[in-house]
């Protein structure tokens, strides 16, 4: 397993933000996408072969963001952990879609309840 420092974790962050930027959005669109097919509105988006090439390029794109060693935890919302280490106790240092940067952690064995600010 990857341990990140928090300088690590901020830029392994920044290099994903790409990642994570399209992984939002395609979510959007295969929701979109399986709505319609299912009987919801109509969309723009295509049909069938559209779903699933967005679904394709999701797995694609959740398994690099898991190849940097972070963890993927959430899909909607889109929420990404770090392993970390801070005086001696792991912690997940933790982004949530909508974070402007890395500014949270929660201890290992606490989860996103026991989320708290970085110093």
């Amino acid at each position: 397993m990857t341990v990140f420092s928090v300088p690590e974790a901020r830029e392994e962050l920044a290099r994903l933000l790409p990642v994570l930027t399209e992984i939002v959005e395609l979510r959007a669109d295969a929701a979109e996408l399986a709505s319609s097919l299912n009987g919801g509105e109509p969309t723009d988006l295509g049909g069938l072969p559209e779903l699933k090439a967005a679904q394709a390029r999701l797995d694609d794109l959740m398994t690099a963001v898991q190849a940097t060693g972070a963890e993927l935890k959430g899909f909607a919302p889109l929420l990404v952990d770090f392993p970390s280490d801070l005086d001696g106790v792991p912690v997940l240092l933790c982004w949530l879609e909508g974070d402007e940067g890395l500014h949270w952690y929660h201890r290992a064995d606490l989860g996103f309840a026991g989320r708290r600010p970085l110093a």
